[in-house]
């Protein structure tokens, strides 16, 4: 996928897209945001932030920093964190996962939810994800992996790979073809709702070797 089908697709669903994918999507968000939320005093990056769905989950001791590609989405981002007087979020910014305009090392720890599948250079992104993640931070993933056995469900998601620009995702995206070439250390993995078709990923940045 490119970047003007991600943000053809996501312009569709701008208007409409809490009360649809809301819902089907919680479990995932939550589990990610609970799981920072164990901890204060974080600079977190939210990347493919959307609508700002997940902004009034996190604890107000921890700032956070939301981008997306499209347009559309942040301007609903925008006026919830206005609406909502969310002021632990420091910013909403328009910006490429895949070319991320902050320093390195410039996060505690790096969220992106329901992003991998959609991003047209998902092990570019997990690089650039390592790269503004601070050495021994955190990088959390919610994603849909595919099934790595022959099966109904891996049947149904390559049949339905065909149709990714309309989707907005890949739905035949795996976990291997996410961590091909990272050095990232895996430290857990745990599905999600709904039907376990989701998984909270943890990787962790090697921390600075002391000189």
């Amino acid at each position: 996928m490119d970047a003007d089908s991600i943000r053809a697709a996501y312009r569709r669903y701008a208007r409409f897209y809490d009360p649809v994918f809301g819902n089907l999507l919680a479990s995932g968000r939550h589990a990610a945001v609970k799981w920072i939320n164990r901890r204060g005093g974080l600079r977190v990056l939210e990347v493919g932030v959307g609508t700002g769905i997940s902004l009034s989950d996190y604890r107000k001791d921890n700032r956070v920093v939301g981008i997306d590609l499209s347009s559309e989405m942040l301007r609903v981002a925008q006026d919830r964190v206005d609406r909502e007087r969310l002021e632990n979020v420091d910013g909403l910014l328009e910006m490429d996962a895949g070319k991320l305009a902050f320093a390195d090392g410039s996060f505690d720890l790096v969220v992106a939810m329901y992003v991998m599948t959609v991003v047209p250079d998902p092990q570019g992104t997990m690089n650039e994800l390592e790269r503004v993640c601070r050495p021994g931070g955190d990088i959390l993933i919610v994603n849909h992996f595919a099934a790595d056995k022959p099966g109904i469900r891996r049947s149904v998601e390559n049949w339905m790979a065909p149709f990714s620009k309309k989707l907005g995702w890949r739905p035949d995206f795996t976990l291997d073809t996410l961590m091909s070439g990272s050095r990232l250390k895996v430290e857990e993995l745990q599905t999600v709702p709904p039907f376990g078709l989701f998984s909270l990923l943890h990787c962790r940045r090697e921390a600075a070797t002391p000189a």
